[in-house]
């Protein structure tokens, strides 16, 4: 069977939201409220989830933190189709954009090939490898931007 993706709500536990809590006041004293909120679309099939998408929005960017897909379905297009339905998400609540972090060793050409482009490379994480970080810009011919939607 071919897996569905499936959103989720992941709750935030009382303990994140006290230690995030000194960072979300500062923040929105300067007028910038803190306020994240998870996305979580899951891969499932009869067996139950395996694999899937964890990432958060706030500030107007959605930032993907977690793309897992078992290696059994992958080459599918599953990670392809996690990530657009993400990018959707972000779109529908009018997000400037996506961000996410990688590694050298595991899929920068695959985030390439979806149209993001390199912001920042962290050397040696892991000893040998880079860390590298990569965006995409939302189309500004969203219902969120009016501007070049006429």
């Amino acid at each position: 069977m071919t897996p569905i993706i499936e959103r989720l709500d992941l709750t935030d536990t009382d303990l994140r939201t006290r230690i995030v809590a000194p960072l979300a006041e500062y923040s929105t004293r300067k007028n910038f409220a803190f306020a994240p909120h998870f996305v979580t679309l899951a891969l499932k099939d009869e067996a139950g989830v395996d694999g899937g998408l964890i990432a958060q929005v706030y500030w107007d960017w959605m930032h993907i933190e977690i793309l897992a897909v078992p290696e059994r379905w992958r080459g599918r297009g599953h990670g392809r189709a996690l990530v657009d339905k993400a990018e959707a998400i972000a779109v529908e609540e009018g997000c400037t954009g996506v961000w996410v972090d990688t590694y050298s060793f595991q899929s920068p050409g695959f985030y390439e090939r979806m149209g993001y482009r390199p912001f920042g490379r962290l050397p040696n994480y892991p000893k040998g490898e880079e860390r590298l970080f990569f965006a995409k810009l939302l189309a500004k011919d969203t219902p969120h931007h009016p501007e070049k939607a006429a």
